[in-house]
């Protein structure tokens, strides 16, 4: 969870940097258009109507003629990236999979994903062009969600306090510390306050009540920062109390338990698939490759599964993996596992290959059962 967050907030950072860029660039070439347009209007006032480009680029002042310089250094870097990084990856799909049903389905994807992100004006626009009929009980959960994280970011509890005790029941099953850290926060703010606060940070304390059984050092820290009100908290043994990363931890802990609550992952669907594509991206492009030469075509389109494994790394990791230990095969959607009476567990085809007539043997007990008995199990 924090390597995706790591990574989260590096994205962040390099989409600023690349909205700056091109917002300088925008400005550059709007001055050097108001120059341009300037020069222009001189020239005609002094009836210099024959002027070629490099006597223009002479004449002016140097200012000017950098600007030219790196406005033709940039689009020549550009093209030159254009030219000698773009990779030809289309070799590594497969014709017709975005056909009928499975394009429905990544339309959904997409505009699940736009509103997790709170670009709900993109998710719409997206459902009218696609023509997909989303209802509104589904776009309503992340609607207020987006409302609750963004005022987080910009240190406003209300909004989340009151979602957390409207869902205190179901946080509480499943053993969230949301609720607690939120009013803990807010608490905290008060403490900024100094004595001027001090009444209120008293009576604000009752919230820590429902808390107490799991949470009583934490709520003993929080008394004894009071006897140094008059101090300064920032000046006293509880300074860790006011770390700034706690602000970015609440978020976390925020949409992690919302997505729980909700029946979602923490991560998009969408995002998740674009990150394991592009780790398994090189392998594909280069197993591709080795086919091509060896003119074997056939292991890439006639099977449901890729001729190599790649590994996506544990983050990747989600659930368990099954193997029959009869047959030595990965269960799939097909052939998925089943528990015997007994409780051992084999795969669906290991299971209608074992039985002989109507009774079934255990293959690790004696216990003789009913192939009908057995039951589907998930991971």
């Amino acid at each position: 969870m924090d390597q995706c967050v790591t990574v989260e907030r590096e994205l962040e950072k390099v989409l600023q940097k690349f909205s700056g860029y091109g917002q300088l660039c925008e400005r550059s070439l709007e001055e050097l258009i108001q120059y341009a347009g300037g020069l222009r209007r001189e020239i005609l006032q002094t009836e210099m109507f024959k002027v070629s480009l490099s006597n223009l680029v002479q004449w002016e002042d140097p200012a000017c003629g950098r600007g030219l310089e790196q406005v033709i250094f940039k689009v020549q870097h550009k093209t030159f990236c254009d030219s000698n990084f773009d990779s030809d990856i289309s070799s590594v799909g497969i014709d017709g999979c975005w056909q009928a049903d499975s394009q429905r389905i990544l339309n959904e994807v997409m505009v699940e994903h736009f509103f997790r992100q709170g670009m709900l004006d993109v998710a719409e626009e997206l459902c009218q062009e696609s023509g997909l009929s989303i209802d509104q009980s589904q776009k309503e959960p992340f609607v207020e969600l987006n409302r609750i994280l963004e005022a987080l970011k910009v240190r406003v509890l209300r909004p989340a306090l009151e979602w957390a005790v409207s869902n205190r029941e179901m946080l509480m099953a499943q053993n969230s510390s949301l609720e607690f850290k939120l009013h803990r926060l807010y608490f905290i703010s008060l403490l900024m306050g100094g004595t001027a606060n001090q009444r209120e940070a008293l009576q604000y304390a009752k919230n820590f009540q429902p808390f107490a059984l799991n949470h009583q050092k934490d709520i003993q820290v929080l008394m004894g920062s009071l006897v140094y009100l008059r101090q300064g908290i920032e000046n006293s043994p509880y300074v860790h109390l006011l770390d700034a990363n706690q602000w970015a931890d609440i978020c976390d802990i925020f949409t992690r338990d919302a997505c729980a609550l909700l029946g979602l992952s923490v991560e998009s669907p969408l995002s998740v698939s674009f990150s394991a594509g592009c780790v398994a991206l090189p392998a594909l492009i280069n197993i591709k490759a080795v086919i091509e030469q060896r003119q074997c075509t056939g292991v890439w389109n006639q099977k449901d599964e890729l001729p190599i494994e790649v590994d996506l790394g544990k983050k990747c990791w989600y659930h368990s993996i099954f193997a029959c230990p009869i047959l030595r095969q990965q269960t799939t959607d097909n052939n998925p596992p089943m528990k015997l009476v007994c409780g051992h567990i084999i795969s669906r085809d290991a299971l209608n290959k074992m039985f002989n007539g109507s009774k079934l043997k255990c293959p690790y007990c004696p216990m003789e059962q009913s192939p009908g008995d057995a039951k589907q199990i998930f991971f």
